[in-house]
């Protein structure tokens, strides 16, 4: 079975078409200045890389030229298009209704454009996405994995805000949570990893990267997670300020003139490690500038490591302990020196890594950094959630 996994973006489009029968990635590229230019890469293992500068004015026009490289007698893989069996798309939104992975129709998609008003910066390229590959592929089981199903198991009282309940029933106000796919990924890993079934496990998984959330995993369940109602709740970010004082907000709109708009920009574009640091939204340029003495930049690492640290202990405490905590995707299983900052003085909750595993130990791969007599076992997990993508899809077209 071949499945081909979209990603679509505003103005970009990552692929990937897996053997299901090998669980290998065939070919995989990127589509990038979607409507402003245009490029291709596409990889295949074991080949060269094949770039071209190229005009897209849509996602149909991205989604057609990776159908035509895809079969292409030269670069692609497959002979025809009949050889893909099924499309599973990344959705990062599926609102209070569309609640696990599934296959869509006109209903779902008639919903995911109901809740663009809350999902405006993810919603429309996701639907675009979609609406190209029914276009250009008729017929074909198309799937949609939503980053928010993975907490539709949340208690009510971690999802709802305390603020005037009518909010909830007129505009679904709630924490809906963000990244599940990279999170019950890295989850089921760990089982594999522990050796124990999660039913019986405790997990906190810390997905960091330029956007970052933390996530409780109690017997299966995911009971809290950091992000929220959009994905600017929680943890500071590469440019997003994570949770602050909401008064802050309303406060520098009066004093600064802000309309809602270029406080919504301020929030999402200027802030977080490029707010606090003013040298970059990159984690590794952060760290350059703390090491050469920028008072700001290890300002910003260390607001960083805290908040990770205390979301990770609330976390503990809403569980009544942790069994495994994991770090991926790109600063969570790269930054080994935030990992120790992290992991530091955390022996009272049973948490203590490895140091000279941390450190020197192998990148890119799945690593075990827990201490000799530490309770909690610590993880590097890369992150798969394309793989994640096609798995449910191939167990969707099982069913």
């Amino acid at each position: 079975m071949k499945i081909l996994v979209i990603n679509a973006g505003s103005s970009s489009l990552k692929y990937q078409l897996f053997d299901m029968d090998t669980g290998d990635v065939i070919a995989k590229g990127l589509c990038e200045k979607i409507g402003i230019g245009g490029a291709i890469t596409h990889k295949r293992p074991g080949k060269e890389d094949y770039h071209e500068e190229v005009t897209f004015r849509d996602h149909d026009d991205a989604i057609a030229l990776v159908l035509k490289l895809l079969t292409d007698p030269t670069l692609g893989v497959i002979a025809d298009l009949s050889e893909i069996d099924a499309i599973g798309n990344r959705v990062a939104h599926g609102g209070e209704k569309l609640r696990r992975s599934m296959l869509v129709g006109d209903e779902e998609i008639n919903y995911l454009y109901s809740i663009v008003p809350i999902n405006p910066l993810h919603g429309p390229p996701a639907i675009k996405g979609i609406e190209a590959c029914r276009r250009l592929m008729p017929g074909k089981p198309l799937a949609c994995v939503f980053d928010t199903s993975f907490y539709a198991t949340l208690p009510d009282y971690a999802y709802i805000y305390p603020i005037p309940y009518e909010y909830y029933e007129k505009y679904q106000v709630r924490r809906y949570g963000f990244h599940g796919t990279s999170h019950r990924y890295v989850t089921e890993r760990a089982e594999a990893l522990v050796g124990k079934p999660l039913s019986e496990l405790k997990v906190i998984t810390c997905h960091l990267g330029n956007g970052s959330s933390i996530t409780a995993t109690k017997y299966g369940k995911a009971v809290d997670t950091s992000m929220g109602f959009t994905p600017q709740e929680g943890l500071p970010m590469g440019t997003r300020s994570g949770s602050i004082d909401p008064t802050v907000v309303t406060y520098l709109q009066r004093v600064e003139g802000l309309s809602p708009e270029e406080a919504d920009k301020m929030l999402n574009s200027k802030s977080g490690l490029l707010g606090v640091s003013g040298v970059s939204s990159d984690g590794r340029e952060v760290w350059a500038a703390a090491n050469e003495g920028n008072a700001r930049a290890r300002l910003a690492i260390d607001i960083l490591a805290y908040d990770i640290k205390k979301i990770i202990g609330s976390y503990v405490a809403a569980m009544n302990g942790v069994d495994v905590l994991v770090f991926t995707a790109g600063i969570g299983e790269n930054d080994r020196a935030l990992r120790a900052r992290v992991c530091a003085d955390m022996e009272y909750l049973g948490i203590a890594i490895n140091e000279d595993v941390n450190m020197n130990g192998p990148r890119g791969k799945e690593l075990e950094l827990t201490a000799e007599g530490a309770r909690v076992k610590t993880f590097v997990i890369p992150t798969d959630e394309e793989y994640m993508i096609a798995l449910d899809t191939q167990r969707l077209l099982s069913k």
